[in-house]
This record gives C-alpha cells, structure tokens and sequence, in this order.
C-alpha cells in the first residue's frame, strides 16, 4: 500500500510540473545578491548616439579605401584646408537629445574654441565615446551613465557653422579612431 501510495504522489508531481502553463512561470529579473549580479546574462549591443529616427549623416568617417564620393564627403573644410573627418556629422532640422552608446563614465566635459562642447565617456573593453559640437551639456565629470542616457543636445561648432545643429561622433577603440557606423548594433565583445 505505500509503494502504491508513493507512486501516486510522485507521478502527481510529475503530472504538476508538465501541465504548468507558461503563463504560470515567473522570470527572475531583478538581483538576487547584495552585490548585485544579474541572474540573467545580458548582450551589450552599441546603440547610436541619438534616437531620432530622422537624423541623417551629413559627414562621413574618412576611409582611403572608400569610393571617391564617400571620400569627398568625408572631407571638413576649414580656414581653406581640407580635413578627413574622424567621425560622422549627424544633423536634423532642429536639436535633437544626444544620448549614450553604451554604459560608462563621463571622463572629459570641455568646451573648445574649434570643436564646441565636447563630451567623453569611457567604456569597458578600452572604447571612447566622444560627442563633439554639442549646444547643451547634462552631464558632469565622474557621472556614471546608461545606455540611451541623454548626454546633451546637438548644436554648432567654429568648424562646420554653416551646418547647423549636428552631433559630430567620433568613436575610439583600442586608442584608434574607428568609423563608428562600422560598430553599431553590434555586440560588444
């Protein structure tokens, strides 16, 4: 009798745990130590620097491999000297929220006489984010910031006035300047 008993509890539990619905399933989200580990691993994918979805590049990243229109649009005349650009140019047609590619710390907040107001933030696996010709800054030195965090807003530089409000994007990795578009929407390794 309690072979038989034994059976029917553990094929009842059994039976219980095939039958449970999904929608009965809860998913841990939050932290569950004090020093906060995650319980669930998450991808960092490198987002834009913007969320405006009418934003357009009006400079390219300089690339000698590229096709010589590409080249000539990724050219910055200044004080009658032509310049690669080591960033994109992105403008709309009225200011727009500049915001965080990854997680990070504000590590540079300066203005510059050529450049405008400069913000830099440093992330993990040796990557720079730098976001030049902004109009407002949000930010401070030290400030730990999130992805999609606004940062600024885009505005005019000495070096392109006649563009207007744009964000100039430059993107470092490993101490190298990198065309950011070649790095977006991928995941950090």
């Amino acid at each position: 009798m309690i072979g038989v008993l034994l059976f029917v509890t553990i094929f009842s539990f059994a039976e219980l745990k095939l039958n449970k619905k999904p929608q009965e399933s809860e998913h841990v989200t939050k932290t569950i130590f004090e020093n906060k580990i995650p319980v669930v691993a998450t991808k960092e994918i490198i987002a834009r620097p913007y969320t405006d979805s009418t934003i357009k590049i009006v400079t390219n990243y300089y690339n000698k491999e590229d096709d010589i229109e590409t080249q000539k649009n990724s050219l910055i005349l200044f004080e009658n000297t032509y310049l690669p650009s080591t960033g994109i140019d992105y403008q709309s047609d009225y200011d727009f929220d500049v915001v965080s590619i990854l997680d990070g710390v504000v590590v540079t907040v300066r203005e510059d006489q050529t450049l405008g107001k400069i913000v830099e933030i440093k992330h993990k696996n040796n990557i720079i984010s730098s976001y030049q010709s902004l109009s407002e800054i949000v930010v401070k030195e030290g400030d730990e910031v999130k992805q999609g965090q606004i940062i600024g807003k885009s505005g005019t530089a000495n070096i392109q006035k006649d563009m207007g409000s744009h964000l100039h994007f430059e993107l470092t990795v490993d101490s190298k300047t990198v065309d950011p578009e070649e790095y977006y929407d991928k995941e950090l390794g």
